[in-house]
């Protein structure tokens, strides 16, 4: 069963086409990723879907329930955490729990409960008289989405939920994730880091308000189109950001300190690249190929669409 169908969803803010005829659909169980840059329109289908912004035209449906004609059962079944931290940081974290828990009606033996459980789940019981506002990053993280979950959700949306948290804190709010899921919970989640998309079960590739692919993290390589060359060497990044590369190489990529070259094939490439940088000045030049990553698709996906040109670093 679907438990989240987004079908045809279109939305426009004067001139601006924010989604277009956006169609994806999420089963029930499953955590679904939606992978896009700023201003692809993640946001909007999440506050579309969390019955916060009418659309212009299409659905969204939530376990069968239309958004638009039964938003007030949408809501009563959903969990919304938007981008930006949202609690009343002069509460304290235990009465930041207590305020939704009687906004989601909760009662008071079943309120007692779910923070207990809560706040053992998202090791927050030590900070319980803490306000929120004086709470690290990572932790304003974990109390806010404690907070939508006080009225255990069926389906949580998630939107980037961990932008600007230390690496730590992201790990440990992605556990958290993995055994809401286990739970039985749909998890629907932008995020901006690729890592964090190969931890769900299906991914959606989304730019300029329209879906460009999707599927399991391990469906992407096999599709790509290019072989890829990764190049390292001391200063190597510095020091080549305005080179222009030779006509094998159909585009550049920053790796963390290393280069990954789009090549039609990597075996027929390595000489000249070697000789290319070696002609630079570098010396001990690591040249390699390596299987395509996520974040190689997705790169890809984007130039294809036209917000980059081939050759152009990205």
């Amino acid at each position: 069963m679907d438990a989240v169908v987004s079908d045809g969803l279109a939305k426009r803010f004067g001139d601006i086409e924010a989604l277009r005829g956006l169609t994806f659909a999420v089963r029930e169980g499953t955590m679904y990723g939606l992978i896009g840059p700023d201003g692809a329109g993640k946001s909007t289908f999440m506050r579309i879907a969390a019955c916060l912004l009418f659309q212009s035209s299409g659905t969204v449906k939530v376990r069968g329930r239309d958004t638009l004609k039964r938003s007030a059962e949408v809501k009563r079944i959903i969990g919304y955490m938007p981008q930006r931290f949202s609690l009343y940081p002069d509460l304290s974290v235990g009465e930041n729990l207590a305020f939704f828990a009687d906004i989601f009606g909760v009662g008071r033996r079943e309120r007692k409960r779910r923070i207990e459980e809560l706040l053992a789940f998202s090791r927050l019981g030590a900070f319980l008289k803490r306000r929120a506002g004086d709470l690290s990053g990572g932790m304003k993280q974990k109390l806010a989405l404690s907070c939508t979950l006080i009225h255990t959700p069926e389906v949580l949306f998630l939107d980037e939920p961990t932008t600007g948290v230390d690496p730590v804190s992201r790990r440990e709010f992605w556990a958290i994730l993995s055994d809401i899921k286990r739970s039985g919970t749909t998890i629907v989640v932008s995020t901006p880091y690729m890592d964090e998309a190969e931890r769900c079960d299906r991914v959606g590739f989304i730019l300029n308000g329209a879906l460009l692919r999707e599927g399991t993290p391990g469906d992407f390589p096999s599709s790509y189109s290019h072989e890829i060359l990764s190049v390292r060497a001391p200063d190597i990044v510095k020091r080549t950001r305005s080179i222009e590369f030779p006509g094998v190489v159909l585009s550049v990529r920053t790796f963390g300190d290393r280069l990954h070259l789009n090549v039609r094939n990597a075996a027929d490439a390595v000489p000249a690249v070697r000789t290319f940088f070696e002609g630079l000045g570098f010396r001990d030049v690591e040249i390699g190929a390596v299987p395509p990553s996520m974040e190689d698709v997705f790169v890809e996906d984007m130039m294809q669409a036209g917000k980059s040109e081939p050759g152009r670093r990205e």
